[in-house]
C-alpha cells in the first residue's frame, strides 16, 4: 500500500463534519477543479503568492504543482503537510501545516484555501482546529503562527476567535507595492483555554518520525 512507503498517506484527521487527509489522485484532480472555479471574490487578493491571479486552468495547475512540490520537498528538518478538506467525501479545499526545525523550535504555521462556494459555513475554522489539534495535542507544538493581510477581515476573525494574538507585522512587495500583514501567534497556553469540538487523529504513529520528533 502507498501508506507503507509514505506513511502520511495513512494519517487522517476527523472533525464533526470534515475529514482531512492527503488527497489521492482522483481527489487531487477534483480539488484542482474546485480551485479552477474560484477561491475568493474577484475584488479580493488574500494571498501573497499570486497563485489565484490567472485563469481557471492556471489555478488548477497551481494546486497540482503545490501538492507535488510539498511531497517532493519533505524532510524531517522542513516539512509541509497539505491536506484535502473533505465533507461527505466531496473536496472543499486544502489546509497546510508547515514547520522548519520542529524538533528544536516546536512551532508550526498554517495556511488554507476553500472553494468560494464553501465560504461562510464554518468549514475553514473547523479544518484549522483539526490541524491545530494535530500540532498541539499530538505533535507537541508550543506555538502556531499565521500571517494575514490587514484587510482580510474574515481570516482575522477566525484567527482571533481561536486565541491567536498579535505578534508584529510583515511587509512584503506585491506587484510593485508594499503590503502589510499582521503576524499572529497562538501559544499552547491559549490553545488549551479554548473550547473545541472533538477531533480524532488516526495513523500518526507510523509517520511520526517524518515530523522530526
Amino acid at each position: 500500500m502507498l501508506a507503507d512507503l509514505w506513511p502520511p498517506y495513512g494519517l487522517t484527521i476527523v472533525t464533526p463534519r470534515l475529514e482531512l487527509r492527503l488527497p489521492r489522485e482522483e481527489e487531487l484532480a477534483r480539488l484542482a477543479e474546485v480551485a479552477a472555479n474560484g477561491v475568493h471574490r474577484a475584488d479580493e487578493r488574500p494571498f501573497l503568492t499570486p497563485w489565484t491571479d490567472g485563469g481557471p486552468e492556471d489555478r488548477a495547475r497551481s494546486v497540482l504543482q503545490g501538492h507535488w512540490s510539498r511531497l517532493a520537498g519533505w524532510s524531517a528538518a522542513e516539512w509541509s503537510l497539505g491536506l484535502a478538506v473533505l465533507h461527505q467525501g466531496e473536496p472543499l479545499g486544502m489546509v497546510t501545516l508547515r514547520a522548519r526545525d520542529f524538533a528544536v523550535l516546536r512551532e508550526v504555521s498554517t495556511s488554507s484555501w476553500l472553494g468560494v462556494d464553501h465560504h461562510g459555513r464554518g468549514h475553514g475554522t473547523e479544518a484549522r482546529i483539526g490541524l491545530l489539534t494535530l500540532a498541539f495535542d499530538h505533535l507537541g507544538a508550543r506555538a502556531a503562527r499565521t500571517e494575514v493581510f490587514q484587510d482580510n477581515h474574515a481570516s482575522q476573525r477566525v484567527s482571533r476567535k481561536l486565541g491567536y494574538e498579535p505578534d508584529g507585522i510583515s511587509v512584503d512587495a506585491r506587484d510593485g507595492e508594499a503590503v502589510v500583514s499582521d503576524r499572529l501567534r497562538l501559544t499552547r497556553q491559549n490553545w488549551e483555554r479554548q473550547e473545541r469540538p472533538p477531533v480524532r487523529v488516526q495513523g500518526l504513529r507510523a509517520c511520526r518520525p517524518m515530523f522530526g520528533g
